[in-house]
């Protein structure tokens, strides 16, 4: 019996022999001491073959194939032309380093492979001295070809489109919330600084990015003219906002301020000016990005809000993984331990609230609102994260089915199935695919079910006998049911009707009855009147 190590090389299939075999029990420890050293190593195994790759996709194929446990067809003719046939009388284990691999071969070619702790020291002693061990190769041979399959290979199974890296929105919108405080701050102090030389600019001009412009504008209070007032009207965008800054610097009660001084606050408006203006174009770029990345995730929620959702999930397949229930109060994970610690209400929502839904929603309908569009952004960033092809138009219906669900909280105006929208959007893109649903308006209603919409079904409980109802009163409930149709929910439980068995009862019985409660009850005293009677 023969053992024989199957190694798996960036340049090629390689076969040994294990030539010097020891005690089982001494046999690892020796193994381990010698892997490092090529005099003893050399000794214990014997190249017997050696078949090089064709080309560098050649070896990605054969690395790819190994890896999923696949004995293709360039390993198994390497392996019949260098092991005798497997039987009775030539018996050949194979050692392999992966297990699946080894079960193809042996279901392949009838080899028993073995992987065990001896094995595996085999092969990490013949990847370790490939060099010396393979002489056919020339120095540096091995580590270049290693290089190179070692990126084919990850990029082979790292398959992404660069243009769809859900990391860049994260980093977008994480930067776009720190530029909002750092220009609000700036902002403030242009504003505190500025106002000491013309404190009624600050009351007229509200907007930040304006004011900075202003006062790069302006410079000093008593150089403007009417002759500007043009210039203030394209800054302002306003003329009569416009006249109100030439009147108040005329009549400013601001303190005069030196040219140095002027020079330092110059400057730091041009740095919030510059800003403003960096904040301006990464907003469009992230706009362009959630709109590749997520399409129907922006058009149901809004850029801003979708990427907020992405990047506080980690990535949009982390969101994709959650369910609705965690999307609608994600962001407000404090809120929820707090409650749940000091047993309160939990929070209804958490970034979902600065979308448009629910603030145009009723109080009592938040909750409801919140719902339902957490359950619609969770099915869009499914579709944006497996679809193949990126579209808007299931984020467009989705957005269409929430603006009804609001109608019909407000007005009573129901709203389309999920089945007909998605439908819908399936036509739309060109898709055939048939949608089961269970609920369709087609279907025969069974008797004994009252319909009140087309969403509300409500059913009775059955009665007992059925056929010992009278007419009359089937054609009283028939009425009763039509004109609870199109009003509010009830819910109909009708009472059960008792047979005329049960309802008739004999007059004797009730006499019987009755005679053996009242005999139950006088007795006690029936048998101290015998007593007294006796004592007498």
């Amino acid at each position: 019996m023969s053992l024989f190590i199957l190694v798996e090389l960036a340049t090629g299939y390689t076969l040994f022999e294990r030539i010097q075999s020891d005690e089982i029990s001494q046999e690892l420890e020796q193994l381990q001491k010698s892997v490092t050293d090529i005099s003893k190593f050399s000794k214990m195994v014997k190249l017997i073959s050696f078949a090089p790759f064709r080309s560098a996709a050649h070896a990605l194929e054969n690395a790819n194939d190994v890896s999923e446990g696949i004995m293709n067809a360039h390993l198994k003719a390497f392996l019949e032309m260098n092991l005798a046939k497997a039987g009775k009388k030539s018996k050949v284990i194979l050692g392999v380093g992966e297990s699946n691999l080894g079960g193809s071969i042996k279901d392949g070619l009838g080899y028993d492979c073995q992987v065990n702790d001896t094995v595996r020291e085999l092969i990490r002693g013949i990847r370790f001295h490939a060099d010396k061990l393979l002489k056919q190769l020339k120095d540096g041979d091995i580590s270049r070809a290693q290089l190179g399959l070692g990126h084919a290979y990850s990029r082979s199974k790292v398959k992404f489109n660069v243009n769809r890296v859900d990391n860049m929105i994260t980093q977008s919108i994480c930067l776009l919330d720190q530029l909002d405080k750092d220009v609000n701050t700036f902002s403030m102090r242009v504003r505190e600084w500025y106002g000491w030389h013309f404190p009624e600019l600050v009351k007229i001009i509200t907007d930040n990015a304006i004011y900075a412009q202003l006062v790069k504008f302006i410079k000093n209070k008593s150089d403007l003219v009417a002759d500007q007032l043009e210039e203030l009207e394209a800054i302002t965008g306003d003329a009569i906002t416009a006249k109100q800054i030439l009147d108040a610097a005329r009549a400013s009660m601001g303190t005069d301020i030196s040219e140095i001084d002027m020079i330092n606050v110059l400057s730091f408006a041009d740095r919030v000016i510059s800003l403003t203006d960096y904040r301006k174009s990464l907003y469009g770029y992230l706009v362009n990005k959630m709109h590749a990345v997520a399409p129907n995730l922006s058009a149901l929620i809004g850029e801003i809000v979708g990427a907020r959702l992405i990047s506080h999930a980690g990535s949009l397949t982390n969101l994709a993984k959650y369910p609705a229930s965690t999307v609608q109060i994600l962001g407000a994970e404090k809120a929820l331990f707090r409650a749940l610690k000091t047993r309160g209400n939990t929070p209804k929502y958490g970034l979902i609230y600065h979308s448009t839904f629910i603030g145009r929603a009723g109080q009592k309908n938040k909750g409801r609102i919140s719902r339902v569009l957490a359950n619609k952004v969770s099915i869009a960033s499914r579709i944006d994260c497996f679809i193949d092809n990126p579209t808007s138009k299931f984020g467009e219906l989705l957005r269409e089915q929430v603006e009804e669900r609001l109608k019909f909280y407000e007005e009573g105006i129901v709203p389309r199935k999920n089945s007909e929208v998605m439908s819908q959007a399936m036509k739309e893109i060109g898709i055939d695919m048939e949608i089961d649903d269970d609920d369709e308006e087609d279907e025969v209603v069974p008797e004994g079910i009252l319909t009140i919409s087309n969403d509300l079904v409500v059913t009775p409980k059955k009665r007992k006998s059925e056929e010992e109802v009278p007419s009359s009163t089937k054609s009283d409930k028939k009425k009763s049911k039509k004109k609870s149709k199109d009003t509010e929910v009830v819910t109909v439980t009708p009472k059960k009707e008792k047979s005329e068995k049960t309802e008739e009862t004999p007059k004797s019985e009730k006499k019987a009855k009755k005679s053996k409660s009242d005999s139950a009850v006088e007795s006690p005293e029936k048998k101290k009147k015998k007593k007294k009677s006796k004592a007498e």
